[in-house]
């Protein structure tokens, strides 16, 4: 039985070390996560926005130059 024991003991010792590598592993992917959720947000900002906006200047601009073609 001490055999039996100790082995036990070891199977035990690995499931705590994979239970605590299995966290470390959940915490990076976490931070991970909210890095990619970051950096969309920052593509969103720099390239969307800036479309959209050119979108309501440039019939504006259009409109003025028009205007002051004689057209």
């Amino acid at each position: 039985m001490g055999r039996m024991e100790y082995m036990e003991k070891e199977i035990l010792k690995k499931f705590e070390a994979q239970d605590k590598k299995l966290e470390e592993i959940y915490s990076s992917i976490e931070k991970m996560r909210k890095y990619f959720i970051w950096t969309l947000i920052v593509t969103v900002a720099m390239i969307i926005l800036p479309l959209i906006g050119l979108l309501l200047v440039i019939p504006k601009f259009l409109s003025i130059y028009s205007n002051s073609m004689g057209l």
